[in-house]
């Protein structure tokens, strides 16, 4: 299926959302195009593909965490920490997805300093919540490392079930930080700075999609191949295994 811009030509389908996949039958519809193959510049792919799976396994890693609490409550810790569980899972997945994952795809997308520096504060902070997680302060919800080993005097059973949850905490914060590194070298590398950021915020550019619309053009063009990407993109050092 071709994607093309509907200025030239509404009868040919334009390109519809693709993210989050839901049934059919529901009314409600997805809310983003995800397509990294298509739209991230192929040195990238691979760096983007590799915050994706991040983004599921910090979710993943919720509901771990969810049923960790249950346990936890079930061996006679407070009810605060399944609700805090429950809250956290609610509400961290979607907004991860939308406040980290995004910007990130958008700033390999279409070289977006603006974009580039939306993600690596929000992914800071993203990057401290996993902490903090994976210490397990009580009555956080959170069953990381401190309320894990206390528990262990109390319930064991209960305890080396959030046990699990302590561990991925630990994973998805080592990760993360990998993942902070990693980008920030591939942009400094690209020769973005926080003055491009500005630049792109004071005169408009962040939010109109010029890349994009060329990228659509390049798809009708040529076919459904990858499009191809204008040479403003900066050419960012080639990822190595990491």
């Amino acid at each position: 299926m071709n994607l093309i811009s509907p200025h030239e030509d509404p009868t040919m389908t334009e390109r519809v959302n693709n993210f989050p996949p839901l049934p059919k039958f529901l009314r409600i519809k997805p809310c983003f195009y995800q397509n990294i193959d298509e739209e991230i510049p192929q040195p990238h792919t691979q760096i983007v593909h590799k915050v994706y799976k991040l983004w599921i396994l910090y979710s993943i890693t919720l509901c771990v965490n969810l049923v960790s609490c249950i346990a936890w409550v079930a061996g006679g810790g407070s009810a605060v920490n399944f609700g805090l569980g429950l809250l956290w899972l609610v509400l961290f997945s979607p907004c991860s997805y939308a406040c980290w994952f995004r910007p990130v795809y958008k700033a390999f997308r279409a070289d977006s300093s603006f974009n580039f520096m939306a993600f690596f504060f929000i992914f800071f902070l993203q990057c401290v919540l996993a902490l903090i997680q994976t210490l397990g302060i009580n009555n956080w919800g959170a069953c990381g490392w401190i309320a894990t080993v206390m528990f262990f005097s109390t319930n064991v059973g209960s305890a080396v079930v959030m046990l699990f949850s302590a561990l991925l905490f630990t994973v998805d914060t080592v990760l993360m930080g990998l993942v902070l590194i990693k980008i920030h070298r591939l942009y400094r590398g690209g020769g973005g700075s926080l003055q491009h950021a500005q630049e792109e915020w004071s005169t408009g550019m962040w939010k109109s999609a010029p890349v994009r619309e060329a990228g659509i053009n390049a798809i009708v063009e040529t076919g459904p191949s990858l499009p191809q990407y204008p040479a403003s993109v900066p050419s960012y050092p080639e990822n190595r295994p990491w």
